[in-house]
Formats: C-alpha cells, sequence, structure tokens
C-alpha cells in the first residue's frame, strides 16, 4: 500500500455510486475508518434499497475499522462546538479527528470541509 486515507461515509457513498473522482483512491491505498461511518454506509444502502449489500460491505470494510478512546471524543466535541455555526456531525468530528491522529488525510466531498486542513476533498 502506497497511502492511507480516513474515509468518510461521503467518499464511501461516492465510491457506491461510482464516482469517477474516487477511483484512485480504491487501488493502493490504506483506508481508515471506524464502526460509525459503516453504520451511516448501512443506512444510505437500506435507504436505496440495497440493503442485500450490507453483509457484503461490512465484511469488506470491518477490517479498516480503528477504534477511537476518550481522547478523541473529547477533541471530537470540542471540534463540533468550535464550528457549531457549520453544524457538523458527531461522527464526521470522530472521523476528522482519527484522520489527525493516524497521520493522513480525511478524504470527502462534504462542503464543510472542503477548506479546512488535513483534508482530500474530492467532489
Amino acid at each position: 500500500m502506497s497511502k492511507g486515507f480516513y474515509f468518510d461515509t461521503y467518499a464511501l457513498i461516492e465510491i457506491r455510486k461510482g464516482n469517477n473522482r474516487y477511483l484512485p483512491y480504491t487501488k493502493d491505498v490504506d483506508i481508515i475508518l471506524n464502526n460509525l461511518n459503516l453504520m451511516e454506509l448501512t443506512f444510505y444502502l437500506i435507504r436505496t434499497d440495497k440493503e442485500k449489500d450490507v453483509q457484503d460491505s461490512f465484511s469488506e470494510l470491518s477490517k479498516n475499522n480503528t477504534d477511537y478512546d476518550k481522547a478523541i471524543l473529547i477533541e471530537a466535541s470540542r471540534m463540533k462546538f468550535k464550528y457549531k455555526k457549520e453544524k457538523l456531525s458527531f461522527v464526521d468530528c470522530i472521523g476528522y479527528c482519527l484522520a489527525k491522529r493516524h497521520k493522513v488525510k480525511f478524504l470527502t466531498g462534504d462542503e464543510k470541509f472542503r477548506h479546512k486542513e488535513n483534508v482530500e476533498f474530492v467532489k
């Protein structure tokens, strides 16, 4: 593997949709995410009548799960408070903080992260 990224749920969904801009991030890349991203991806799959893909998605992606501790939860809470006007989700804040901890970029197309540091923004 040559490079690592923290895959935000936005990125996971865009890859599932076949967004070609995410193609470079599907090969020779270390993927980091957490179970909350898998939960959000599962919700997307259920909502879009692709519930049959849930088990395969979990099997495929759960090996990339990274846990978080209370320090990440505190840091994520501080981030959510700092950007309270942007109404960031807790899941996104946790992921962003995990990306920083693991020294990888936060891969997303979420406009709220477009100009934040340590973000690989792909629309």
